[in-house]
């Protein structure tokens, strides 16, 4: 059986982001420039998304985004795979990052409440 080649990296942060439209295309050429593929979200509440690559690659894209100290918490889960998922870059500015469909509602001030895994 073959390693997987492909790092494939959900993340997100609620975070108050703000001017996040001037993280567009240096995010966008980032990835491109390491051949990371997926979609990324910004929106003023944060950042959300999808994005694979070779480990290099991946590696270089999300220490760009941990550069950011806005950013650098984020939380993500890492998968492997043989193939590439996705055949697009984007990055997108959104209004939400996660859409609720209901105004006023701000997830970087108030959150739920955490519950540890049992």
């Amino acid at each position: 059986m073959s390693n997987p080649k492909i790092v494939v990296t959900a993340l997100y942060h609620f975070v108050k982001l703000e001017q996040f439209e001037n993280l567009r295309q240096p995010l966008l050429d980032t990835m491109l420039n390491n051949n990371v593929r997926g979609t990324l979200l910004l929106a003023s509440e944060g950042i959300n998304g999808t994005i694979a690559g070779e480990q290099a690659g991946m590696d270089k894209v999300l220490d760009w985004i941990r550069q950011d100290e806005r950013l650098a918490n984020f939380d993500s889960k890492v998968s492997y795979t043989d193939e590439m998922p996705f055949y697009r870059t984007k990055v997108k500015l959104k209004k939400e990052i996660v859409t609720m469909g209901i105004s006023g509602i701000d997830p970087t001030l108030k959150t739920g409440r955490y519950v540890k895994p049992e």
